[in-house]
């Protein structure tokens, strides 16, 4: 009953998935939860008023509006315009909020559809496996899903093609063991979930090999065309003689008729599950599977040892012509995955001819795990036994592969003539894998070039002057991890390696004291365990260290979840993803970099974005504060200050988010992770930009009373004291006493406090850097921001009736040439700041320069100077401050 079953249960995925794909794949609705509707325009609205101080704006409206009903006389109507100009700037602000909200889902959505959930299926119009979105999955595709994967579906276990397959489901069962699945259908058709261990469901994770599955499936990367191969170097033994043997090397790059590669090429193409694949559309050929073994599929193409005549062939079936002769010669019957325990891999084979020949194991792994377990070596056709010289002289063949020139990465290639019945085997128990591929026979060693990227190098050399410390963790042999080390800038040609880089099993020899002093030190670890990696994370931290760990793997994630900063390969494994806080789509090093370094400039500019608003605002203080102190007539009115703030400030310091990073932004030390977001130095440059920004809005003020032209030329005692006006008071004889309430000195102090914000807005461009070396076109929305925040100042001073509305007045050309006077003196006060805060007090600033080498010459200092912005502003400065506008009357006649 139960294999009746099992063949319905095939024959009906097998029709279900020819008449879905060829006849109504396309009226098939996308299998995914229908998703959860955003919210309301309304609601988006009503929450912009949820704000606390939104909330007190919109209470100060309403008595505003309030008092102005009560209001007689002649201000009646002029009383309504600041409660209705506080409600027009609090509706801007509730559109501008929508609208980020409604920009900010859209960005998530974005990055939803940047990194889907992705299913691999077998389906009649592609031979081979294709990549697809696990919503576009239809009842009767034929799903593969590998090591570390998400289940896309639910899915019906066909074939397993691994010894065991553990999947975690603690989703649906609450427990956090993994539960071993089968193919043996079940009998009770009402069993619970929980207890179809035949079945697969959508969100698991699998632990072990799966339906139709490949040990580690990545995403299709390109394959260079023939004429582009760069080749690879291998050697045969082709001579053995008691303790010496002659070995005869390949550099593979066209088709070799040798007799002693045809081994050699059979278990490349059957330890492998990786395949090529034409891509027609583009023209190009296409990865499937891990690029290791896709590396072995091109060599077998490449060697073509059975002169297979390919020129008949279409392009497609070009892609695996050879590698499908010798698997039409050996059935793969199951697969001994790869541990790390023993360093290999193998397949048990049978020939598909049953009179040809017995069963073979092929083996492949780490030469020195794989010959360790040699007692043969193949010579031609024959066995010939594995003496210590003939191991030494392959070893040391392989140690020049691997440390020289090239630094290639080796696999040792060997077989089992004589297995043990499968029959025999306890697949169960992976302990015994090593004792089953014992006694082996070597055939070869292939090395593949895996080099690094041309960028890599400078970007470690960024990290150095960063004060980032890299450190190389990887599975390869320690020699050839090392030449990799020395080829990419991580060790020098001078370096003595003896402390700086170890193996695990020699990190393991070390006392506890000795591995934390060897991790703060080291810069390599070579055949490490995962165990080793999540002991290097964990001594890291007990020094205080910001960790970053990269990884692809299942054996990668709790290394990855126990760093600060988990970085997934975007072709690594679902796990490996789950574990991380990053994923790292592209796989480049030096996008890592890239974003320590746009880190950095982000959390910098959000520190200028926060000093730009702390000084303009303690300006406003001041500026109040020092009206009321010196008793003098009021400079600013809250419809004023209410405008300043949240329209005029708002444009340049939303700019400032699109600062350029500064000059020198990695060649400072990591920032301390508990280190206050202001400073006391930063604190104190708030306030020292704030004080002259309130006392230079209310000097402006004063400078049209006592000192202007066009002004009445009171003096400091009547202006302290014009409360006190009044034609019979002897101190305000001749004078007017209404002239106190002229919109010029009001006008005079906004229009200062407004340009003089601005000027503080080109101060925010950098930190410590002078506007010398960064000038203001390095941020051109910052420029764009400062013309549409001086435009709307204009708007409310020449156009009617705005003028009325902010209760001031059009100025003349000496009155505005005496508001840029007192606006720029702020950008000079901040240069001074940062010249001491850049020479005498930032961390870091001699990073990579030796104390004694500090230069005080001319060419040190006008070096990175923007010569044009200095040929541009030196001569409006000095035109600007040879007019006469009677600057000085106003700082002597008090």
């Amino acid at each position: 009953m139960s294999n009746q079953f099992m063949l319905w249960n095939v024959f009906r995925v097998c029709i279900c998935n020819f008449c879905m794909l060829s006849f109504s794949y396309p009226s098939i609705k996308q299998s995914e939860l229908p998703a959860e509707e955003g919210k309301s325009i309304w609601e988006l609205v009503i929450e912009q008023f949820e704000d606390l101080l939104v909330r007190i704006l919109l209470l100060a409206a309403c008595i505003s509006f309030v008092l102005a009903w009560f209001e007689e006389g002649d201000e009646t109507i002029t009383a309504f315009v600041e409660p209705f100009v506080i409600l027009l700037i609090l509706i801007a602000n509730a559109i501008v909020g929508v609208w980020q909200e409604r920009n900010a889902e859209n960005a998530i959505e974005a990055l939803k559809e940047y990194e889907p959930e992705m299913g691999k299926v077998y389906r009649q119009d592609r031979k081979t496996v294709q990549m697809i979105k696990a919503k576009e999955i239809v009842p009767g595709d034929i799903v593969e899903v590998a090591v570390g994967d998400k289940v896309p579906a639910d899915i019906r276990i066909c074939a397993i093609k691994s010894t065991t397959l553990r999947v975690d489901q603690s989703i649906l069962t609450g427990e956090s063991v993994s539960v071993i699945k089968h193919t043996d259908p079940v009998p009770d058709p009402r069993a619970v979930n929980q207890d179809k261990k035949n079945m697969l469901f959508s969100c698991f994770i699998s632990l072990c090999l799966c339906v139709l599955t490949r040990r580690k499936q990545k995403k299709c990367g390109w394959v260079l065309p023939p004429k582009f191969f760069t080749g690879v170097d291998m050697f045969v033994i082709d001579k053995a003689e008691g303790e010496n043997c002659s070995l005869t090397e390949f550099t593979i790059s066209v088709s070799v008729p040798y007799d002693g590669l045809v081994e050699l090429a059979t278990i490349c193409a059957l330890c492998n599950d990786s395949s090529l694949d034409y891509n027609e559309s583009k023209g190009v050929y296409e990865k499937v599977g891990e690029a290791t073994e896709t590396a072995l599929t091109c060599l077998v193409e490449k060697m073509n040892v059975f002169d297979t005549d390919v020129r008949s062939l279409s392009t497609i079936e070009r892609a695996n012509a050879c590698n499908s002769v010798i698997k039409q010669l050996m059935k793969k019957e199951f697969t001994l995955e790869f541990s790390r325990d023993r360093k290999s891999m193998s397949v048990y084979c049978s020939p598909n001819k049953a009179k040809s020949s017995t069963a073979k194991m092929f083996v492949k792994g780490a030469p020195e795990g794989v010959i360790e377990r040699c007692t043969y070596v193949r010579v031609g056709g024959s066995r010939v036994p594995l003496t210590q010289g003939i191991k030494d002289k392959i070893l040391s063949v392989i140690r020049e592969y691997g440390t020289g020139r090239d630094t290639l990465r080796c696999l040792a290639l060997a077989t089992r003539d004589s297995p043990l019945k499968k029959e025999e085997m306890i697949l169960s128990e992976t302990a015994r894998f090593a004792e089953y591929e014992s006694d082996l026979t070597f055939v070869g060693c292939v090395g593949m070039l895996d080099p690094p990227r041309t960028e890599v190098a400078a970007s470690i050399k960024l990290c150095r002057h960063a004060g980032i410390r890299v450190i190389m963790i990887t599975g390869d042999n320690k020699g050839t991890a090392v030449a990799i080390c020395r080829r990419i800038g991580i060790f020098s040609e001078d370096d003595d390696i003896n402390s700086m880089a170890f193996t695990g099993r020699e990190f393991d020899d070390l006392s506890p004291h000795a591995q934390q002093e060897a991790v703060m030190t080291a810069r390599c670890f070579a055949r490490v365990e995962p165990s080793h990696k999540s002991k290097i994370v964990e001594f890291l931290q007990g020094f205080d260290e910001i960790t970053a760990m990269t990884g692809d793997g299942v054996n990668d994630a709790p290394a990855l979840k126990k760093a600060e900063i988990g970085i997934a390969m975007g072709s690594g494994t679902a796990v490996a993803k789950t574990a991380s806080e990053m994923v790292l789509a592209d796989d480049n090093f030096s996008t890592i970099v890239a974003a320590v370094e746009e880190g950095r400039a982000i959390y910098n500019n959000m520190k200028q974005f926060i000093r730009y608003l702390i000084s303009s605002n303690v300006g406003e203080v001041v500026c109040i504060f020092l009206t009321a102190a010196l008793g003098f007539p009021e400079a600013l009115i809250p419809v004023q200050l209410l405008w300043v703030n949240l329209v005029t400030d708002g444009l340049p310091a939303t700019a400032l988010g699109f600062n350029p990073p500064d000059l020198d932004i990695m060649n400072k030390p990591p920032r301390n992770a508990k280190e206050p977001l202001i400073s006391g130095w930063l604190f104190f440059r708030y306030l020292a930009i704030g004080c002259y920004v309130g006392a230079a809005t209310v000097g402006a003020a004063a400078w049209w009373f006592i000192a202007a032209d066009d002004g009445p030329m009171v003096t400091f005692y009547q202006l302290s004291h014009f409360l006190q006006c009044s034609p019979d008071n002897p101190d305000f004889q001749d004078l007017e006493c209404n002239l106190f309430e002229s919109p010029y000195p009001m006008t005079m102090a906004l229009s200062v406090l407004v340009t003089i914000e601005m000027c503080n807005a080109l101060n925010s461009l950098s930190e410590n850097q002078s506007l010398l070396r960064m000038p203001p076109w390095e941020n051109i929305w910052l420029l764009g921001a400062i013309c549409l925040s001086m435009s709307l100042h204009f708007l409310i001073l020449y156009v009617d009736p705005l003028p009325v509305i902010f209760q001031i007045t059009a100025l003349n050309v000496t009155q505005w040439l005496m508001v840029l006077k007192i606006s720029l003196p702020v950008i000079l006060m901040d240069e001074l700041l940062k010249f001491i805060a850049r020479n005498y007090l930032e961390p870091g600033k001699d990073l990579d320069r030796e104390p004694d080498k500090r230069v005080w010459s001319l060419s040190a200092c006008t070096e990175g100077v923007s010569w044009p912005f200095v040929a541009l502003t030196l001569p409006l400065v000095v035109w600007l401050y040879g007019t006469d506008t009677n600057i000085t009357q106003q700082l002597w006649s008090s």
